[in-house]
């Protein structure tokens, strides 16, 4: 089951300060691992620090994270791999740093699961938001409200059951692992079957409104979670695409 109900009273949502989240930063740059550290524990995260994919493997594995924010060129173990093997274990929030022009590895790396990219050189207090962002949408979602009773119940539809309170998927009792931002974009579409949600609408429904997102970024993550459904389900269909218009949930 995917770890995520640690986190929360964990993190303090909008009050500018964090208590106990555990970040992992895995960067070759030893000045940004320094100088990223140094920042976040002064914000009250607790953070852990790899110099390379391999190390932070073997780390991650003995002592998990709230959230990992990895560099993608890598000695030894690249992040695109590092993400895809912790993948196959938990759906730990991630953000992924990568160069000013490698926009190619930013697609790739949404498309294998990451919540969120920056690009380098970044400044503190961008990477700070974007934390806090991810951290929020992992701990409650953008759409559930604490004074609403309702807002725990599970939603279910034909062979989908969704538990937003566990950050649990089932399709047809078998589990489904699903990021932070792919299960809010099919909370967004299962909430409301046979009704069209364009783009625009998803990405309000999975991102923070400083983070800016293209129609790219929305189909690279309906492609994953079309693909995370067929593999526990060859026949699976229920995220239509309605081109020129958005997608829609097609309950059975």
């Amino acid at each position: 089951m995917p770890r995520f109900g640690h986190i929360q009273n964990r993190y303090i949502q909008g009050s500018g300060t964090s208590v106990a989240a555990t970040i992992a930063l895995v960067d070759d740059d030893r000045h940004i691992l320094t100088s990223v550290s140094i920042a976040l524990e002064a914000e009250g995260f607790a953070v852990d620090t790899y110099a390379d994919g391999e190390e932070a493997l073997a780390g991650l594995n003995r002592k998990p994270a709230d959230l990992v924010i990895l560099d993608i060129k890598m000695p030894r173990m690249d992040g695109h791999e590092l993400l895809s093997r912790l993948r196959k274990s938990n759906a730990t929030p991630a953000i992924f740093l990568t160069s000013k022009d490698d926009e190619i590895d930013e697609v790739l790396g949404l498309k294998m699961g990451a919540d969120d990219y920056i690009r380098k050189p970044f400044s503190q207090r961008l990477l700070l938001e974007r934390i806090r962002a991810v951290l929020r949408r992992a701990d409650t979602g953008p759409t559930k409200n604490a004074d609403d009773p309702a807002a725990d119940d599970l939603i279910t539809r034909g062979p989908l059951v969704m538990d937003p309170a566990r950050h649990a998927c089932t399709w047809r009792d078998q589990e489904v692992r699903l990021t932070v931002t792919e299960f809010l974009i099919l909370q967004a579409l299962a909430n409301r079957p046979g009704h069209v949600k364009s783009r625009d609408q998803l990405m309000d429904a999975a991102y923070d409104d400083q983070i800016y997102v293209d129609d790219r970024t929305i189909d690279s993550h309906i492609k994953r979670l079309r693909k995370k459904f067929r593999d526990v389900d060859d026949d699976f269909d229920s995220i239509e695409t309605l081109y020129g218009l958005g997608y829609r949930f097609r309950e059975k």
